[in-house]
């Protein structure tokens, strides 16, 4: 039996006395669960409906032959997103989550062998530069004080504004011109950083939130300081443990999670969202529905055309959309020590890869990956002796022609073989559990649109009042948290979403 239906049957229906305004979440991945608990205690009565078998979304664990493996984020910054959704509810997060700190943050190993050790300290990554370029210290310190503009301005300022408005972008637009929010991320660091491992270095991040770096908007520097600021951290027992701890909160405020749910409309009268209908044909009521399903999925899956003037099949199609992910999760019966708990594996096509992934649309024969090896701070996550990994290559999604049930297998084999040939030595002989998952397996699994991993690219003109609204904009009573509204992936962005929603959503009173 699944634990956490175990608990949470016992608050399945809200009693008949209960006069609460009714507000249902449609999926309980980061940003479905914080805004449960936001609107919880906003005076909601609040129920999620959750497709898959446990919390989560893209966030999901996978257990398997002794082996605990996180579906996907893995990256926790900015934890004090997090505590604040403890605090809420009266309690601590650091007696339900046990929080490390990572040092270095990542190891970037390049493809010629030599690598780079990814920190907050200042001191550490001076000397690290310096073993490449010392003539691009002074460029790098540059490049940081330009991230933390970009964290105050882009982060701090706005990244709970819901750009609800026009004049939200226009009180936005100054910010924009300070941070030169028009040039490209790489641009930004290319301008103060002239060795090309270093520009590598300082630009891959907006790939783990979906973007390319040579179009994204450089506004996403804010990564740097967001990580510099408050570093990087895993959750002891994986990322799940910190899913498990909001599901826990949330038990203890009454909100259940129905799972294996998977709700099919949004049922629409007289322009306002009135209540979700799921596969099972049961019809569940409510005052407000909030969507943490993927935005352009909720759009196009969930509510009728005639209902969308704003977002409309074609405006849907056109978008620009996040690359797939493919993701190769693993168990060896041996260690590898060598390899830290966050790795990137870069290739020797930088650009033209990334120019392959999100122009051409085509599944190259080289890649670059992102190696999780999380045994290296938690053992209990693999049997003893044992590690547990995920390899990630970011690949084109579902516009491209990649027939990915014929070529998971030999993708994943190839990759097998890079590991092996680098940092993991004799893999293939040693590998005791194995699982895919495919831009295929996003479509189909998580409702992702194309099969993209995280929405909409975060190009400008995809970001803040471009991006989907967190109140909808073609729907009244209707909202959207997660990596696919505003201000966008990665779990601080997810977490601020539900921030944001805060600020338009309706006070439980209005609705007496």
């Amino acid at each position: 039996m699944n634990a956490f239906r175990a608990t949470d049957d016992r608050f399945a229906h809200a009693t008949p006395a209960d006069k609460r305004p009714k507000a249902v979440v449609i999926g309980s991945g980061f940003g479905g669960l914080a805004a449960a608990i936001r609107l919880s205690c906003k005076g909601y009565a609040v129920s999620i409906y959750e497709k898959l078998d446990a919390p989560g979304g893209r966030a999901y664990v996978h257990r398997q032959d002794g082996f605990t493996f996180d579906a996907g984020p893995t990256i926790i910054t900015a934890p004090f997103l997090l505590e604040e959704l403890w605090a809420l509810c009266g309690q601590r997060m650091q007696d339900d989550v046990d929080l490390r700190l990572m040092t270095p943050f990542y190891r970037i190993r390049f493809a010629d062998g030599t690598s780079f050790d990814y920190s907050g300290d200042e001191e550490a990554m001076s000397a690290q530069i310096a073993k490449f370029s010392p003539a691009d210290v002074p460029g790098y310190k540059r490049l940081m004080a330009a991230a933390e503009r970009c964290r105050v301005l882009g982060f701090v300022e706005m990244g709970a504004v819901a750009f609800d408005k026009f004049k939200d972008l226009l009180a936005a637009l100054p910010s924009f011109m300070r941070m030169n929010a028009w040039r490209s991320l790489h641009s930004l660091v290319a301008k103060h950083i002239k060795h090309p491992k270093l520009r590598m270095v300082m630009s891959f991040h907006t790939l783990l939130i979906g973007g390319n770096p040579f179009s994204v908007t450089c506004a996403y520097a804010l990564i740097h300081s967001l990580e510099k600021n408050w570093g990087v951290h895993s959750a002891m027992g994986g990322t799940g443990s910190i899913v498990t701890g909001l599901a826990k909160l949330l038990a203890g405020r009454q909100v259940p999670i129905h799972y294996n749910a998977a709700v099919t409309r949004i049922r629409v009268e007289d322009g306002r969202a009135r209540g979700i209908e799921l596969e099972n044909g049961e019809y569940v009521e409510a005052d407000i529905v909030v969507s943490n399903a993927d935005a352009a999925w909720t759009y196009r899956k969930l509510i009728a055309p005639e209902h969308r003037r704003h977002w409309t099949d074609r405006k849907i199609d056109n978008g620009r959309y996040s690359m797939g992910l493919f993701v190769w999760y693993f168990g060896t019966n041996r260690q590898y020590p060598d390899v830290p708990h966050h790795m990137m594996l870069l290739g020797d096509r930088y650009k033209e890869l990334l120019t392959d992934i999100f122009k051409h649309k085509k599944l190259a024969d080289d890649f670059s990956l992102y190696l999780y090896r999380p045994t290296a701070t938690d053992p209990s996550m693999a049997p003893e002796g044992c590690d547990s990994f995920y390899v990630l290559s970011p690949v084109p999604h579902l516009d491209g022609d990649t027939d990915w049930p014929t070529m998971a297998e030999t993708y994943r084999q190839r990759i097998a073989q890079a590991l092996s040939d680098s940092v993991l030595p004799g893999l293939q002989d040693h590998v005791v559990s194995s699982k895919v998952s495919t831009p295929q397996d996003f479509q189909d699994r998580l409702w992702s649109f194309k099969g993209a991993g995280f929405g909409l690219e975060p190009l400008l003109l995809q970001s803040a009042w471009f991006r989907p609204h967190n109140r909808s904009e073609d729907v009244a009573g209707l909202y959207m948290v997660g990596a696919s509204t505003h201000p966008g992936a990665g779990v601080p962005g997810v977490l601020m979403s539900a921030k944001a929603l805060e600020t338009v959503v309706p006070h439980a009173n209005s609705f007496a």
